[in-house]
């Protein structure tokens, strides 16, 4: 049961992963001719021509990949409370699923800050992946170093933002209780 659970969290995950990049990287306005960026689009197009359909987007945000993110941590719970691995009532099922993609953008923004700062130390800057990663956190960053500017030619705004997100996980987590650190 646990190779189960462990193949259907890994599946569901990294593809609700892609669907948050998706959401993500139209927010920011990312290059979409970027490698990276097509590849995020191929992988999400499928379900979501039809949803949009169905959802508009408002404001520069396309709510038919939010509402496919929801869906797909909501598929993935479902699946769990059938194979009696998740104890949480079937009626909030959904409620639990929008709970998973908040924490899901959470570690998603924490291993893109990581990598991020990982190719500062050793790419040269021309590669594409990293010219997205600029974009996808730059938004987050500015800010940040606005207040706290580069000392002795490190950037702390990273580790603010590590900070930051942290104390975000700390709080939700005394908010929502246990299931938080289940998920």
């Amino acid at each position: 049961m646990n190779t189960a659970y462990y193949l259907i969290n890994t599946v569901f995950d990294l593809y609700l992963m892609v669907v948050l990049l998706r959401i993500w990287l139209q927010w920011v306005r990312a290059d979409f001719y970027n490698p990276f960026s097509q590849f995020v689009v191929k992988a999400t197009n499928p379900p979501l021509t039809p949803l949009r359909r169905l959802v508009p987007g408002f404001f520069g945000i396309d709510f038919a990949a939010v509402v496919l993110a929801v869906l797909v941590a909501t598929a993935k719970l479902l699946l769990f409370k059938a194979m009696n691995l998740l104890y949480a009532d079937w009626s909030t099922v959904v409620l639990v699923g929008l709970i998973t993609v908040l924490k899901k953008a959470g570690v998603m923004l924490f291993w893109i800050l990581i990598i991020r700062a990982l190719m500062s130390w050793v790419s040269q800057g021309r590669s594409q992946i990293e010219y997205v990663l600029h974009q996808l956190t730059e938004p987050l960053l500015a800010p940040l170093r606005r207040i706290i500017p580069p000392m002795g030619g490190l950037d702390l705004s990273i580790l603010v933002a590590f900070i930051a997100l942290q104390a975000l996980n700390w709080l939700m987590g005394d908010l929502i209780g246990p299931l938080w650190w289940q998920l």
